[in-house]
């Protein structure tokens, strides 16, 4: 596949917006046409939404190339990073303003895998595949490669993975077990933890029994797609696009809400929480295009 750059405040191709009940046109896709005005208005009135109590704030819609949308995650300076599903390809989005800012690829050639969960931690970031294989790398600028080195976690007999996040107060990564396969866990939510640094043992586990989850979003079984860390709280939330529900739950495993997802998500299969608010949920491309919605989470 040839490499495409993307400019600076790329528009993120035709980006839908919708906040407090009024719609945006879509934005034409080249970035020398860009509405600089109609950005900054976009912004603004994500930021009169949060003021409100409507739960939804916006929704954009992304370009083909994360049709795919298995991660996302937020650094520490609060900027959204993405990834596809079966290429290295890390794209920032203004998740304030529907654009795609930059984005660049991990390897020569580009790494080839099923990836499944991206997070920032320590300066460095990470993405897992569904075997609980580990790429650590740099953050690149726009349309440049960049070079990595892989930690392999030996859990891929043990689980399928789809999620990733950081936990700071452990220095852990945090990989949520869609598929468990140890036969004595099946009845729990997994979720390993994988410290990067320091003494002691560096695997551990958390599980949650799922009769602490299933009778709250009426079904039989809980897939998890993504996790993510309240910056907040320091709770755990994860979501299931299989069932569409979300979950939280204290480093502990004490279960503080289960409930179905509101909203209209097709695929939602990535999640991240804003230090100021606000819930993104990624949504695979199925009967409609990929996009991330944006919600206001408690704080």
């Amino acid at each position: 596949m040839t490499r495409r750059r993307v400019g600076v405040a790329a528009v993120a191709a035709w980006v839908t917006l919708s906040v407090g009940g009024s719609a945006c046109r879509p934005t034409d896709a080249s970035a020398e046409r860009i509405d600089t005005a109609r950005l900054a208005q976009r912004q603004v009135r994500i930021e009169q939404a949060l003021g409100r109590t409507d739960s939804a704030i916006a929704r954009w819609v992304l370009p083909r190339e994360l049709d795919e949308i298995s991660g996302i995650t937020l650094t520490p300076d609060g900027r959204l990073l993405a990834h596809g599903d079966e290429r290295a390809q890390v794209s920032e989005i203004d998740y304030r303003r529907g654009v795609i800012v930059k984005q660049f690829v991990v390897g020569t050639p580009t790494v080839r895998a099923d990836l499944e969960g991206i997070t920032v931690a320590n300066g460095v970031i990470f993405m897992t595949t569904d075997k609980g294989v580990l790429y650590e790398f740099r953050e690149g600028a726009n349309g440049t490669r960049v070079d990595f080195i892989t930690y392999d976690t030996r859990l891929g007999r043990e689980c399928e993975f789809e999620g990733l996040a950081y936990d700071h107060t452990i220095n852990s990564l945090l990989l949520a077990c869609k598929e468990v396969e140890t036969e004595a866990l099946k009845d729990a939510m997994v979720i390993y933890r994988w410290k990067l640094d320091g003494g002691g043992q560096r695997l551990s586990r958390l599980t949650v029994p799922l009769t602490a989850i299933l009778p709250a979003i009426d079904e039989k079984e809980f897939h998890p797609a993504e996790i993510a860390v309240d910056p907040h709280t320091g709770n755990y939330v994860i979501i299931a696009s299989i069932e569409g529900a979300l979950v939280e739950i204290t480093p502990a495993g004490a279960v503080i809400s289960a409930r179905k997802l509101a909203g209209q998500h097709d695929q939602p299969e990535s999640i991240a929480i804003t230090k100021d608010g606000i819930l993104i949920i990624g949504d695979e491309a199925g009967k409609r295009p990929a996009a991330i919605t944006l919600y206001t989470w408690p704080r």
